[in-house]
């Protein structure tokens, strides 16, 4: 089972926007140097923004680069679910661990939909798909009886990333649903890590620019530190929740790695919801040091 801080990688640019893959590979030396459980791609590692071929090609890399020292979680949601299926057993092949799928956004399918939806890409692939209920920043939210009826079908073959507010509640609705048997992961980039922790999740698939401070304070709430947690959970919180959408979160979280010097350059693909202004990156910026402080005790 996967378990522990998988941090959802950002997907490096070149400045003419190209897949910058050595950069990628740094990328995922450092996560797994600082903490990291294993790799995930997801929503915000840009995934709406590559074309199918890029995905399938950033799947392949990101497999080779873990080279087997984590396993790698790989985004395969689509529109179309033929889509989504092609790009869930590229994945399997190249050696992902699991896949992860939001839902269709563009229409408003039925729960029958949604359904036949998720059992084509369980049943196209012999690893575990995971659901995930971005309805937090896009889309339509997954009603829980909908995922109970997932894992009433396949068993451990799903798990849940339940993003949908208020997350605490949500997740222990799914739990309850299940008997206590699913598999949930938490995304809320670490602001309720600590409360989900509490509600029986089995790994946080927080953003990759702080896996040092996460991974730290997943190590606090295994051990039961409770000074540690409460040391580390405020600083995590509070410059976590000025990432208030998709594109929030990929341009702060792509500033911090170019600023910790893992990746070159913090180029996003437009078009976009949010640009780090100058007053807003040295709010970050004076966050990141509190944080940094914070752990260091």
């Amino acid at each position: 089972m996967l378990h522990g801080v998988l941090p959802v990688l950002l997907t490096p640019f070149t400045d003419t926007l190209d897949l910058d893959l050595p950069a990628l590979q740094r990328e995922i030396d450092w996560v797994i140097d600082h903490g990291a459980d294993g790799v995930v791609m997801g929503m915000v590692s840009e995934t709406l923004r590559l074309s199918s071929t890029e995905r399938d090609r950033l799947a392949e890399a990101t497999c080779a680069a873990a080279d087997g020292r984590v396993p790698v979680v790989t985004s395969v949601g689509a529109e179309s679910q033929v889509t989504a299926v092609a790009h869930a057993r590229a994945a399997a092949g190249y050696g992902a661990a699991a896949v992860m799928a939001i839902p269709p956004m563009a229409t408003d399918a039925g729960e029958d939909e949604v359904f036949r939806y998720y059992a084509a890409i369980v049943e196209a692939i012999d690893i575990p798909v995971v659901v995930q209920d971005a309805s937090g920043y896009l889309g339509n939210g997954l009603s829980i009886a909908l995922q109970a009826n997932l894992h009433r079908q396949f068993g451990s073959r799903v798990c849940f990333k339940p993003e949908a507010q208020p997350i605490g509640p949500k997740l222990s609705a799914l739990r309850d649903a299940t008997g206590a048997t699913a598999v949930i992961y938490e995304g809320s980039g670490g602001v309720a890590l600590v409360d989900s922790y509490a509600r029986g999740i089995a790994g946080t698939m927080p953003g990759a620019d702080i896996v040092w401070a996460i991974a730290a304070l997943w190590r606090a709430l295994v051990d039961g530190d409770e000074a540690a947690v409460n040391r580390l959970n405020g600083p995590i919180s509070t410059l976590v929740l000025l990432q208030s959408t998709l594109d929030a979160y990929v341009a702060v979280q792509k500033h911090l790695l170019v600023r910790q010097g893992v990746i070159p350059s913090a180029a996003v693909r437009g078009p976009v919801g949010y640009i780090l202004d100058p007053e807003s990156e040295r709010e970050v910026d004076r966050l990141f040091d509190h944080l940094r402080a914070a752990v260091a005790g």
